[in-house]
């Protein structure tokens, strides 16, 4: 699986200036990759131009070689699973049906055992399969994020891109999706991008850091060790901090922000 970027960028209709430009990625290899910058710099802009629910305006993307301009949505979808940042579900349904909406089945509409074998298994993946038919619209905003996960996974894709996975989670849980996502990439050889606002989950676990700075441009790719710098921080950030090392890996404490 290899997903490449040339040139991408990505202007919002009656904008005067791209969200994103100059956007030029290769990732060919497993792994955990996290997008880490501040907000509003374009990183679920960037994302939605990946899997083609944004159309670059400038640039391609490539899926194995294929233009994504020359593939349906649907085609994407054999490759690339998405799970938003929120969910939008208000209809009543249990979470079994609701993970089940995710799976490509080759029957259309008819859910097959394969379907059910493999939701079984990605809500034991996330231990929810207690809540299996608990209606969906009385479920935590922490489990909606688990149940968008499951629906995520059971398309079984080869990439698998997650906006703030770990949003609305409390701590013990963030730490257990990251490293949950991280053996994903592992054992399964899929390539698992996520977006994260926490550089300390993001430095521990990701095996690759990719930076986006304004105007919307990547402006470092490299491991944590590499990329988590005192001086990278505070520039992108506009904070004072401190990096140390925790087994190897960086730790950022924070200090002081600057301005608002």
């Amino acid at each position: 699986m290899t997903v490449e970027l040339q040139d991408v960028a990505f202007s919002y209709h009656g904008m005067d200036s791209p969200v994103i430009s100059g956007i030029n990625l290769t990732l060919d290899r497993p792994g955990l990759y996290c997008i880490v910058g501040p907000n509003g710099v374009g990183k679920s802009t960037l994302i939605k131009c990946i899997n083609k629910l944004n159309k670059p305006t400038a640039g391609r993307v490539l899926i194995n070689g294929w233009d994504t301009r020359e593939l349906s949505l649907k085609e994407v979808a054999r490759y690339i699973g998405y799970v938003p940042v929120t969910t939008f579900d208000v209809f009543s349904m249990p979470v079994i049906d609701a993970i089940l909406l995710g799976a490509k089945s080759e029957s259309k509409w008819r859910t097959t055992d394969s379907d059910l074998e493999m939701a079984t298994r990605v809500m034991k993946m996330l231990g929810i399969e207690d809540l299996a038919m608990r209606g969906f619209n009385q479920l935590s905003a922490g489990q909606h994020q688990k149940v968008a996960i499951c629906r995520g996974l059971i398309q079984k894709p080869k990439m698998l891109i997650l906006d703030e996975p770990t949003a609305n989670l409390d701590v013990k849980h963030q730490v257990y999706v990251t490293e949950l996502l991280r053996g994903l990439a592992e054992t399964s050889g899929v390539i698992v991008l996520m977006i994260s606002h926490d550089l300390n989950v993001a430095a521990k676990y990701a095996h690759e850091i990719i930076v986006m700075s304004p105007p919307g441009v990547i402006s470092k790719v490299g491991p944590p060790e590499e990329v988590i710098t005192e001086e990278l921080i505070s520039d992108l950030y506009d904070i004072e901090c401190k990096v140390t090392l925790d087994e190897g890996r960086p730790h950022v404490v924070l200090g002081s922000a600057r301005s608002i």
